[in-house]
C-alpha cells in the first residue's frame, strides 16, 4: 500500500528516481520522456509557483487542455499546494466551461493554446503553449516544497459529470478516498515493470486514474493526446506496451483496425483493462482474438463512489470475462429491488472509502443519491448470481417499457452483436402510442456485409423475446462518441426521433 498522504505526491522515494515514468506523445515524431524524479521536481516547482502567485489552500484551479505531461504536472502541483484541482472537459461548449469554472469558484486556469479562447476573460490564465509571462515555464519556481497534509475529508479535486441529462454536476473527491483507490491498484504484485497506454481524456476518471495508478506503482505510462485507433495500435508496438487501458468504445474501434493490428508487434500486451461503460461478450471475444496473450478484465466504478467496487475473488476463483466480479474488501454493496428490499437484481447501492460527501452546490441532487447513512445510489442495475459474482445489466434511466415489458438497451445490444456481421450496436427508445416505447437500433456492420434492416429484425426475433426486437434499424459507419469516448446515446436518440418522425408507417 502506498504511503502518500496527499494525492498530488505519489512518488515512491524508495525506488530509483531516474526510472522512466511518462512518455508524452503530444508530438508523435518527438515524444518527450519524463522520469519519476523529473515529474516530482516539476510538480514541486508548480506548487511553489502557485503559492507565489498568492493562491490560498482550498482554492480551486482549473485545467482545460488535451492530454499532455503539463496537464499531469499541473494536476499534481495544485494538489501538493493544498489547492483543489478541477479538470474540465475540452468537449464542453464555452457556456458550460464557464459554468463549471464559476460553479467551482476557480481562481486560476491552466490551458493549452487551443483552449485558451474558451477561458473566461476575467480569470488568470497559464498557457502550456505560450512563451511569455503567462506561460507554464514562467509559473514554475524550482526548489524544495513541503507538500500540504490534508485534513479529514479535505477535497483533492472536483470532477464534473458529463452533463448528458442537463448541466454537469461537480463531484468533490477527497485525498483520503482517492488514495485508497490508488493504493488498491498500486499494491498489486509486480506492477512496477508494466507500461500502460492512456488515450482516454484526463478530465475523466478513467484516464486520470490510469495515470495515477501507473505513477504510484513506479511503472510507466504512454500518454496520447487524444484517442485515434491506428495511432493507439501503433503506440503499443512502438513503446512495447504491456497494459492497455480504455473504455469499451475505444476497444471496439481498435479491433476494427485489422490491417494495423496485423502489421504491429502486439506480443508485449499482457493485460487489457476496460471500464466506465458497458461491454458485450462479442467485444470481449474480438479483443481476446486481437490480443491472445493478454488477460482481459473490466472494472466498474463511478465518479461519485470511486473506481473500484468489484474485482477478483481473493482465493483466485475463475469467473466469466463479462462479469464485474466480487465485492472488494472495504466496500459495502446492496442490490435494491423495485420494492425497496434487498434482491439479486436491482439498483446498486455502494459505500466505499472513496464515496463523495455530496454534489457541489446541489443539496437536493445530493439527497436524491446519498442516503443519510452514507449509501450512494448509483442508478445502475446489476445482477448477482448464486456464486456472489456481479454482472452489469444496464442503467435504470436507460431502461424503457415496451408493451409492459422492461427493456434494457444493453441486453438488446449484446444480443445483436452475436450476429457475425454486426460489429457494434446501440439501442435507444422511441415513443409509440400503443406500446409506450419501442427499441430503435443503430448498427455498425462488418465491411462487405449484405445485411438489410429486415435481416437484423428477423435475427432479433429469433434470438430474443419479441418485445426486444428493434422496430427500426439504421446502419452507420461508426457510432458517435461523447467527450469521454463513450457512445453518445443522447445524440443517437435525437437521430432516432428524427427517423421515427419521418417514417410514414412503422412495422
Amino acid at each position: 500500500m502506498i504511503q502518500a498522504f496527499n494525492l498530488g505526491d505519489l512518488l515512491d522515494r524508495s525506488a530509483p528516481a531516474e526510472k522512466l515514468a511518462l512518455i508524452d506523445c503530444l508530438e508523435w515524431e518527438r515524444p518527450r520522456e519524463y522520469s519519476h524524479g523529473g515529474i516530482d521536481r516539476l510538480a514541486r516547482a508548480c506548487a511553489r509557483g502557485l503559492v507565489r502567485r498568492g493562491l490560498q489552500r482550498g482554492e480551486a484551479v482549473a485545467i482545460l487542455a488535451g492530454n499532455r505531461a503539463e496537464f499531469v504536472i499541473a494536476y499534481f502541483g495544485a494538489m501538493r499546494a493544498g489547492l483543489v484541482a478541477v479538470p474540465v472537459s475540452v468537449r464542453f461548449p464555452r457556456e458550460t466551461i464557464e459554468f463549471v469554472m464559476r460553479d467551482s469558484a476557480v481562481k486560476l486556469v491552466f490551458s493549452d493554446g487551443a483552449c485558451r479562447t474558451q477561458v473566461p476573460a476575467d480569470l488568470p490564465l497559464v498557457d502550456f503553449d505560450a512563451t511569455g509571462d503567462d506561460s507554464f515555464a514562467a509559473l514554475l519556481d524550482p526548489g524544495d516544497f513541503t507538500t500540504v497534509k490534508p485534513e479529514g475529508d479535505e477535497p483533492a479535486m472536483i470532477l464534473y459529470t458529463s452533463g448528458s441529462t442537463g448541466r454537469p454536476k461537480g463531484v468533490p473527491l477527497s485525498h483520503a478516498g482517492q488514495l485508497w483507490a490508488v493504493g488498491v491498484r498500486a499494491s498489486a504484485p509486480d506492477v512496477a515493470r508494466h507500461r500502460s497506454i492512456v488515450a482516454a481524456p484526463l478530465f475523466h476518471m478513467n484516464g486520470l486514474g490510469s495515470v495515477k495508478y501507473a505513477l504510484a506503482s513506479h511503472a510507466s505510462v504512454v500518454l496520447l493526446p487524444r484517442f485515434d485507433a491506428r495511432r493507439y495500435v501503433e503506440a503499443i508496438g512502438r513503446f512495447r506496451v504491456t497494459r492497455l487501458t480504455s473504455v469499451p468504445t475505444m476497444l471496439a474501434m481498435v479491433v476494427r483496425e485489422r490491417e494495423w493490428l496485423a502489421r504491429t508487434d502486439l506480443s508485449t500486451v499482457e493485460f487489457v483493462n476496460t471500464g466506465s461503460a458497458p461491454l458485450t461478450q462479442k467485444l470481449i471475444d474480438d479483443v481476446t482474438t486481437a490480443f491472445p496473450r493478454a488477460v482481459f478484465a473490466q472494472g466498474y466504478g463511478t465518479t461519485e463512489a470511486g473506481p473500484l467496487t468489484f474485482g477478483p475473488h481473493p482465493d483466485g476463483r475463475s469467473m466469466p470475462a463479462i462479469a464485474l466480479g466480487w465485492t472488494r474488501p472495504g466496500v459495502e454493496v446492496r442490490i435494491v429491488g423495485p420494492d425497496g428490499r434487498d434482491a439479486n437484481e436491482g439498483v446498486l447501492w455502494m459505500r466505499t472509502p472513496a464515496n463523495m460527501r455530496g454534489y457541489l452546490n446541489l443539496p437536493e441532487k445530493t439527497r436524491e443519491v446519498l442516503t443519510p447513512d452514507g449509501w450512494y445510489i448509483s442508478g445502475d442495475i446489476v445482477r448477482r448470481d448464486a456464486d456472489g459474482i456481479h454482472y452489469f445489466v444496464g442503467r435504470a434511466d436507460d431502461m424503457f417499457v415496451c408493451g409492459g415489458e422492461n427493456v434494457f438497451p444493453g441486453e438488446v445490444e449484446a444480443m445483436l452483436e452475436t450476429h457475425p456481421d454486426i460489429i457494434q450496436a446501440s439501442v435507444v427508445a422511441v415513443p409509440d402510442e400503443v406500446k409506450g416505447e419501442k427499441p430503435f437500433a443503430f448498427v455498425v456492420a462488418r465491411a462487405g456485409h449484405t445485411l438489410t434492416e429486415d435481416d437484423v429484425k428477423q435475427y432479433a426475433l429469433a434470438k430474443a423475446p419479441a418485445y426486444q426486437h428493434p422496430r427500426r434499424v439504421v446502419f452507420l459507419d461508426e457510432l458517435p462518441v461523447a467527450g469521454t469516448n463513450k457512445i453518445d446515446r443522447a445524440a443517437l436518440r435525437q437521430r432516432a426521433l428524427r427517423h421515427w418522425g419521418a417514417a410514414e408507417t412503422v412495422p
